[in-house]
């Protein structure tokens, strides 16, 4: 059950402590949103919304994207309503609808860049036009926006996702029990983390060996909430 060596797979999560190019790993689902950041500072518009449930890779993206343009992170401001001093440049607006924002500092970040032939990108887990915002003024800004979103994992991406997760604890599965668990999951890589820890810390709690019996009792516990 145990490995010597963990499997090298370049994957966006939130263990994974390297957030470069090179540990992205490239899938059907995240292929827009990282086209998005090869293109850049050649965008459709100046303002880009980037959008993907937990788990996707829009932080890995963004955290890309803001090496490579020297993006002053905003959030702090937006969510303290503190000013934001006009300058040039690019900005970064992370996870927009997790928290409340100024949305009026957000309308003048918009002008500001559209001013100074900047560039805004903004995360969200939602489509702007979800979010329970106040100020006509910044729905239309943002209606005017690029909105790109990364759809969700294919099986493939899945099983890649599952073998590193159980790999990263040095524990060894076969593909019949990845394909199993792939085969009753919801369709997200926060899951996939989820699913994995549950399994390894059952495992583990009760001294044996991860079978699909274990993982069918971790995946029945799930469907229940």
């Amino acid at each position: 059950m145990l490995r010597d060596k963990t499997l090298q797979l370049p994957l966006a999560l939130g263990h994974d402590p390297a957030a470069d190019r090179d540990h992205l790993l490239i899938s059907t689902s995240i292929m827009p949103a990282i086209d998005l950041i090869d293109r850049w500072p050649v965008w459709r518009t100046p303002v880009t919304v980037l959008v993907g449930p937990p788990g996707s890779g829009k932080t890995h993206l963004s955290t890309i994207w803001k090496g490579l343009s020297q993006a002053r992170v905003v959030t702090e401001e937006l969510r303290e309503g503190r000013p934001i001093a006009p300058r040039q440049g690019a900005f970064l607006f992370e996870d927009a609808d997790r928290v409340p924002f100024d949305e009026t500092g957000l309308f003048h970040l918009i002008n500001t860049v559209r001013q100074h032939n900047g560039t805004l990108l903004i995360t969200a887990r939602s489509l702007p036009q979800l979010w329970q915002l106040t100020l006509p003024d910044l729905k239309s800004r943002l209606a005017a926006a690029t909105t790109v979103e990364i759809g969700p994992p294919d099986d493939v991406l899945l099983k890649q996702v599952i073998f590193k997760l159980f790999a990263d604890r040095q524990l060894e599965v076969d593909d019949r029990l990845v394909a199993y668990i792939v085969t009753r999951m919801e369709r997200s890589l926060d899951a996939a983390s989820q699913i994995v820890d549950a399994i390894d810390k059952l495992a583990l709690s009760r001294g044996r060996r991860i079978t699909r019996a274990l993982a069918a009792e971790v995946l029945t516990e799930r469907e229940t909430f």
